[in-house]
């Protein structure tokens, strides 16, 4: 019979990928008392993660967010390796944030699946691969799932917490705790869909903003100010995906294009535009908006 998660049995976290997201899952994680490894095969992304990581834990305490002292335990239990097979040895939660290409996800899954324990649940943070494509490159289909957090993670509130058809109830419910344990707001999807609930609502509002400036009918900054000063958003749909990254909307887009087979689903030409000339949006100094150095 294969062992159910617990949340008393989660202490040493995993999390593979050090870009935007798993760097700052991994420091969330942290300041909520667990022990921490990031992995990466580049040792130079993970000293671009390590530094970041000082950074903005050191802005929180410089604000008075935290205290000094939550600062530095947090981050004297963060480690950095290019081995993530190794770390995971010893892990009881693994949250993989690595790049959104299922073929290098099923392999990952599979390599952790033989290096970590038994009892230990393999999540992936991606919005768009479903574990239901993941489950199967395991043993431990039941203690496989989606726990979608978003950018910026130190700061959203929101993480989702997908099953798939074989996720064991003990999965759904160690997860949701540990969102909560995490200070976070869970949000329980019963079935996948999709994109989600919060991108697909947020999809929804992208697709009328684009199409409104597309027809002419707005300018894309006037269509941000309707958005934040008649919806009370914080920032309007355009600054949005220049914050996230005109490139990782794209994809995203393109993903669910595969998954659906839908012509709907295909990236907007305008977003197509942008991905192309490569204006990705903060990133890269140009998106929609245009950004000082």
């Amino acid at each position: 019979m294969n062992p159910q998660p617990s949340i008393d049995a989660v202490h040493d976290v995993l999390v593979v990928g050090s870009g935007a997201m798993g760097t700052q899952i991994g420091a969330v994680f942290a300041l909520a008392g667990y022990t921490v490894t990031t992995s990466d095969l580049d040792p130079a992304a993970l000293e671009r993660s390590r530094e970041e990581v000082h950074r903005r834990l050191g802005r929180l305490a410089e604000k008075g967010s935290r205290s000094r002292e939550d600062v530095d335990a947090a981050l004297a239990r963060m480690a950095y390796t290019t081995d993530s097979l190794e770390a995971a040895r010893t892990a009881d939660f693994v949250l993989e944030a690595a790049v959104e290409r299922l073929d290098i996800k099923r392999q990952l899954f599979a390599d952790l699946d033989e290096a970590a324990p038994e009892h230990t649940i393999l999540a992936t943070n991606s919005s768009t691969i479903p574990s239901s494509l993941l489950m199967d490159a395991t043993g431990r289909g039941d203690r496989v799932c989606n726990m979608h957090f978003f950018n910026p993670a130190l700061v959203m509130a929101c993480v989702e917490v997908v099953r798939n058809p074989q996720t064991s109830d003990a999965t759904v419910e160690t997860t949701l705790e540990l969102a909560r344990r995490l200070g976070k707001q869970p949000v329980r999807l019963n079935r996948e869909v999709p994109g989600f609930v919060a991108n697909r609502l947020l999809g929804a509002l992208r697709d009328e903003a684009l199409r409104l400036e597309a027809d002419g009918v707005a300018g894309f900054e006037d269509i941000d100010v309707a958005a934040r000063t008649a919806l009370g958003h914080p920032m309007g749909p355009f600054e949005l995906m220049d914050l996230v990254g005109i490139d990782v909307s794209y994809l995203i887009r393109l993903s669910e294009h595969e998954q659906s087979g839908d012509p709907a689903d295909l990236p907007h030409p305008s977003v197509q535009r942008l991905y192309e000339q490569g204006r990705y949006g903060r990133k890269t100094g140009r998106g929609w908006y245009e950004y000082a150095g």
